[in-house]
């Protein structure tokens, strides 16, 4: 009898029991090696004295290590101690769903596509791989703080021993969700785990399970003969087909595989949530969505020209005829603002009006404002401008016409045959020059000429 402390393979010690099922228990426990919590599945001791049980056991333990989805859980390690089967697996921190279903009831229908399609993505993982689960239900499907899910315990020995086991709690909670095909004996395929997993989302959502009776025989036979009540009339329609095609007797009737069944389920959930955010309708179920990426916005397309129909005789190509814009009412009319030619692909001097700009009423055209306010600019330039030279033109003129001092003393006068283009004489540019001077005590005046020298 194994109990906390108890050790396996001089390894793994085991701390609690966290589960019990059909082919034995789950502890937590710590690998002693390499300091880490694991989670230790141990085996009932009855299923060793079975033939083949050990190597099925080994060889399916070998291919579930070899499965590397973050929706499965990682096997470490197997091995046989005092009588006692027992794998290592990775230890996942969270909540079996059959622990929230028990205080919630029931899931909305967004969150429930969520799980599906998480699981169903872990189950088509393994299905690649070759390995049927056979034992999809809740308290298998482990939800971590963060929402993501895990998929745990897969039925990796497959025996006759475990369908003759009657205890409550342990075949009973597996015939609630067992296929048709496993409940008459047949073998379990993908199909059957898509088929638990529909069970799994109709609990979800009703808050029960499809089929209850008093033994695990008559729960199985019902999933065989009967059809499950219908879901509540607040699940939506698309929800309702996805969950009823999931648990079609047939398995032909059934999503093709777990990869169609997830992507089903994630566009439901997607659109579940843009409904829940802005109204509307869920997106519709495809066996293979092809929904556009999220978050890429629909670019509305400008309308198409009508064209005018072209006769097979006309020499010209059809003519466009193009609808004109509204007109405005009058009393909104604008004057169409004049742009200049453009020079070499830009316009000169214009102001460059917008393409597809129309004049609001009440506003102002853009380019009437700035041709306003360059005027503006350009008298006050001028202004200033004429105001600057009045007062240089008045000072050389006081400058020019006071020739004589106010005492009477003449001022020599100084002249040159030169001149320059502004008519004044220039006395130091030129090479030759005249001058003349009034000689002292009379009124001659004399004129020296000459050369000038450097």
């Amino acid at each position: 009898m194994l109990s906390p402390g108890v050790q396996l393979g001089n390894r793994y010690r085991l701390d609690e029991r966290i589960a019990s099922g059909g082919m034995g228990d789950v502890w937590r426990g710590t690998d002693q090696v390499l300091g880490r919590t694991v989670a230790v599945k141990s085996l009932l001791p009855a299923l060793l004295d079975e033939p083949g049980f050990a190597e099925r056991f080994r060889g399916e333990a070998r291919t579930m290590a070899t499965i590397n989805h973050p929706g499965v859980v990682d096997v470490y390690d197997f091995g046989n101690d005092q009588h006692i089967a027992f794998l290592v697996m990775e230890y996942v921190e969270g909540d079996p769903l059959s622990a929230t279903l028990g205080r919630v009831g029931r899931l909305t229908p967004a969150r429930t596509m969520a799980l599906v399609a998480q699981a169903a993505d872990a189950l088509h993982a393994a299905h690649v791989k070759g390995i049927v689960h056979r034992d999809v239900k809740p308290g298998n499907l482990l939800v971590r703080p963060n929402g993501t899910l895990v998929l745990t315990d897969f039925g990796i020995a497959r025996s006759d021993l475990v369908g003759q086991l009657t205890a409550a709690g342990s075949v009973l909670g597996t015939a609630s969700y067992i296929s048709p095909e496993q409940a008459t004996g047949q073998v379990a395929t993908p199909a059957s785990d898509v088929y638990a997993l529909g069970v799994v989302a109709y609990q979800c959502l009703a808050g029960r399970r499809p089929f209850e009776g008093d033994n695990p025989l008559d729960i199985a036979m019902r999933h065989v003969r009967e059809t499950p009540r219908p879901l509540p009339s607040d699940i939506p329609p698309q929800v309702r087909a996805l969950v009823e095609r999931a648990l079609a007797k047939d398995p032909k009737d059934r999503w093709p595989s777990a990869a169609t069944l997830s992507g089903a389920a994630r566009q439901l959930k997607t659109g579940l949530s843009r409904q829940a955010r802005a109204g509307g309708q869920a997106a519709p179920i495809s066996a293979a969505p092809a929904s556009p990426a999220p978050g890429r916005a629909q670019v509305p397309q400008p309308p198409r020209p009508v064209t005018a129909p072209h006769s097979p005789a006309s020499a010209h190509p059809p003519a466009v005829v193009h609808r004109p814009p509204p007109a405005h009412p009058p009393a909104a009319q604008h004057r169409p603002t004049s742009v200049a030619p453009a020079a070499a692909g830009y316009p000169r001097g214009a102001a460059t009006v917008p393409p597809g700009y129309v004049p609001q009423p009440g506003r102002s055209h853009p380019v009437s404002r700035r041709s306003r306010s360059g005027m503006v600019f350009l008298a006050i330039m001028v202004g200033a401008l004429v105001l600057i030279c009045s007062g240089v033109i008045s000072y050389q003129l006081r400058n020019f016409v006071g020739a004589a001092t106010p005492g009477g003393a003449s001022v020599p006068t100084m002249t040159s045959d030169a001149l320059r283009p502004d008519g004044r004489d220039d006395l130091f540019d030129t090479a030759y020059g005249r001058m003349d001077q009034p000689r002292p005590g009379g009124d001659v005046t004399t004129t020296s000429e000459g050369r000038q020298t450097r």
